[in-house]
């Protein structure tokens, strides 16, 4: 019989060990891709939402903060960083593509903005959410970092604003596909920049494994809706207030 004290102290030092996190946030999502890959990319079983949900059942379970599990899985975030700045390479490769549809790309670019903002809004409004909320959910559209960045500059709550645009890359990354397969649309460039204006990062890794065009145009939208937005929610904060 395996003595319960031994294995209490055992998981006590892992709980300690970075190494632990950093690896149980790997396997997670090395089991939640698996799953994935035999549902035939099922996009209900979106590999980043099934692996959130391994880790955060494991943490509850175990009444383990958060903080601690973040220690130890941080350097997973820090390649954050990097892995934005690699994108900058197929659409590079990809430029004639992304000048030759430039007008599509802006005019998407404006009206995708002006209803992702607009509509957060006014449902905000129409709910009576409280104006440090309103504020937070505002930018949920954009990716993280940015989004973060825009709500403390208005007076939102980051970490919220964080949950928050983490939720929309996740929803809309899952139900992106149906709405696209509804709507008939078959451009995969166009499937492509729509997960990256509205779903950011986890979009694009969506748009990524379903079409190299797509994944490009995918980066395009997240950037160029993270730098529009930075310049309109400011002054649509400031017009409303």
């Amino acid at each position: 019989m395996i003595d319960q004290q031994k294995l209490y102290s055992i998981w006590v030092y892992l709980q300690a060990e970075p190494l632990f996190w950093l690896t149980l946030t790997i396997g997670s999502y090395l089991i939640a891709d698996y799953i994935y890959k035999k549902s035939n990319l099922f996009p209900l079983l979106n590999p980043v939402a099934i692996s959130i949900l391994i880790i955060s059942l494991i943490l509850l379970s175990f009444n383990i903060q958060y903080e601690r599990y973040f220690e130890g899985a941080k350097f997973i975030h820090f390649l954050l960083g990097p892995a934005t700045v690699a994108l900058a390479i197929p659409i590079y490769k990809k430029w004639d593509l992304i000048i030759y549809n430039s007008k599509a790309i802006f005019i998407s670019l404006f009206i995708g903005s002006f209803i992702a903002i607009s509509t957060t809004y006014g449902l905000s409004i129409y709910f009576e959410l409280p104006k440090e909320l309103i504020l937070s959910l505002i930018p949920r559209s954009v990716t993280t970092p940015i989004a973060m960045g825009i709500s403390e500059l208005i007076g939102g709550i980051p970490s919220l604003t964080a949950i928050i645009t983490l939720i929309t890359g996740i929803i809309g990354a899952t139900l992106g596909t149906f709405v696209f397969d509804f709507m008939k649309l078959r451009k995969m460039e166009a499937r492509g920049f729509s997960m990256g204006l509205s779903s950011h990062g986890i979009g694009i890794a969506r748009a990524m494994s379903k079409d190299k065009n797509a994944g490009v145009f995918a980066a395009v939208g997240m950037g160029l809706s993270g730098l529009l937005t930075s310049i309109i929610i400011p002054l649509f904060v400031k017009l409303i207030s």
